[in-house]
């Protein structure tokens, strides 16, 4: 594991060092995921899959005649079962 010092220059911009670039090779333009671990920060340059994941299961929810407030109620239902 090493360690990199990056500044942040005007505007929010960070420069990644030359050697991270190459040997992940990332290129000019590419979007890389920026995660926050409650101030610990993870910069990754794979795509964050949480959206496309939660856009899966809404669709088969959706497909299944699930709605919100459907799953609210059922919600309601299991917490009362505990109460």
């Amino acid at each position: 594991m090493k360690n990199y010092k990056l500044q942040v220059a005007q505007r929010g911009v960070i420069t990644l060092p030359q050697a991270i670039r190459r040997a992940y090779g990332i290129e000019p333009g590419q979007e890389l995921t920026l995660i926050d671990l409650d101030g610990a920060f993870v910069l990754t340059a794979r795509p964050s899959q949480v959206d496309a994941l939660a856009d899966k299961i809404a669709a088969e929810l959706t497909g299944r005649g699930e709605t919100l407030e459907s799953m609210l109620a059922a919600l309601r239902e299991a917490r009362a079962g505990y109460e």
